[in-house]
């Protein structure tokens, strides 16, 4: 039973607990008494319904309250996806195209520049850089493109280049994980995001996504960053063809990772959109789901709150891929972020979700308050940049937008049809540059 003398714990929680299973409450129990729970005791709120479902959201209410009060977060940033050419053949990504097929596009560095440009402009404060591995890529490719962006915007925090991309940067230019990276910083990269993550259970991966980076290279990655004073974020992907007991084992690795290096910012848990998926689209993975239940994505939420609060405070829903709706639901179960306005989202948009591709600050604020929190605008690493109040309300450039956002900042619709930046294969413009000097 719960002691409410030495906790601020709401009554209607601690009236609910005594009505619970006693294995659900004893777990939740040793939550708000501080514990991290094990793997087996996160395997049991996976099985939660009924009231025991309520009470999981709400002692995950309670951690985020305790942890980071009832502030709640976004961040004014773009995403700049510069290639949609990619080597690998992950079964979940519609996003990626082969160097082969019409729709192939590569941004060079002037049109790269001009959009982080524009997005400082619009109030953003971070660019989030992530593309596809493109065939024969020159190996320093990644670390020019962060060097470009801070000699042009010293100030703009460069969010980029997932382990599977630096991966990738260290094989191309032959050199090791620790020097690449090290390279990325001296470049000016802020952070990295955490993704390629999926699940970091290898027997798994190699259904979904077969010759991805590995869980063992996923984690040199990620420790040697933060190891090198890089900060990266954390995810997982759920509602494919992973076992509750998988995700539950993901989270505890990173809370291991976390409680070595302590360099994880968020956790941000991502629906699998199964609209566009070729493993679900084509039938190219037996047994695939079309994605996360509703329950599902609360309990995600919520777990991933209980298991990693005394490591990582912010837990973050991702509007793009529940909407604004469910995001706003989570603020109820775990969740004080949600995210960028992610002008030019253009990876879940491909692979089917309807979520847009901007989320104005207004809206941000909008949500937040009407869920009872306080908004506030955030950097990439979790400082305050400004607090709202009802009587300090604002409009920032980003809220002028109206509906023409693809006129004004295209679309990934658009850049895929354009002969402007469509993509060549090295050995083609190798031959092409050498016929010329022929003639």
């Amino acid at each position: 039973m719960l002691e409410q003398n030495n906790h601020n714990y709401p009554a209607t929680l601690s009236g609910l607990m005594s009505a619970l299973r006693p294995d659900v409450a004893g777990v939740l129990n040793r939550a708000l008494a501080g514990a991290d729970i094990t793997i087996d005791e996160g395997s049991v709120l996976f099985g939660t319904s009924g009231p025991e479902f309520t009470a999981l959201m709400m002692v995950a209410d309670e951690l985020r309250r305790r942890a980071v009060g009832d502030l709640t977060t976004y961040v004014v940033n773009r995403n700049i996806n510069f290639t949609n050419v990619c080597i690998k053949r992950c079964g979940f990504c519609a996003f990626s195209r082969d160097f082969r097929e019409e729709e192939g596009y590569f941004l060079p560095v002037n049109e790269i520049i001009r959009r982080a440009r524009e997005a400082r402009e619009y109030g953003a404060t971070e660019v989030c850089v992530q593309a596809g591995l493109p065939p024969q890529m020159e190996g320093d490719l990644y670390i020019r493109l962060c060097a470009a962006i801070k000699e042009e915007l010293p100030d703009m925090h460069v969010h980029g280049f997932s382990p599977e991309e630096v991966l990738y940067g260290s094989v191309r230019s032959r050199c090791s994980i620790r020097e690449y990276l090290q390279g990325l910083k001296d470049a000016g990269v802020g952070s990295l995001p955490g993704t390629s993550a999926e699940v970091l259970d290898q027997e798994l991966r190699d259904k979904i996504s077969p010759g991805r980076i590995t869980v063992d290279q996923w984690l040199e990655v990620i420790t040697t960053a933060h190891d090198l004073g890089i900060p990266t974020t954390s995810t997982v992907m759920f509602g494919h063809l992973e076992t509750n007991e998988q995700i539950v084992r993901h989270v505890a690795l990173l809370r291991d990772i976390q409680q070595t290096t302590g360099g994880f910012t968020e956790f941000v848990p991502l629906s699998f959109v199964s609209s566009e998926a070729p493993m679900y689209l084509r039938g190219t993975v037996p047994d695939v789901r079309s994605g996360p239940s509703g329950m599902d994505v609360i309990k995600v939420h919520a777990i991933a709150r209980i298991m990693l609060n005394n490591w990582i405070p912010n837990i973050q829903a991702s509007w793009v891929k529940e909407g604004s709706r469910m995001s706003q639901l989570l603020l109820t179960a775990g969740v004080n972020d949600l995210g960028g306005t992610l002008i030019n989202e253009s990876i879940s948009t491909s692979a089917g979700a309807m979520h847009g591709q901007l989320m104005r600050p207004a809206e941000f604020r909008g949500m937040i308050r009407e869920a009872g929190r306080t908004p506030a605008e955030r950097y990439t690493t979790y400082d305050i940049r400004r607090v709202f109040s009802e009587v300090d309300e604002v409009m920032d450039p980003l809220d002028l937008v109206g509906d023409n956002v693809e006129e004004i900042f295209g679309s990934y619709n658009q850049l895929v049809q354009l002969e402007t930046y469509r993509f060549e294969h090295p050995r083609v413009e190798r031959e092409r540059a050498e016929s010329r000097q022929r003639v």
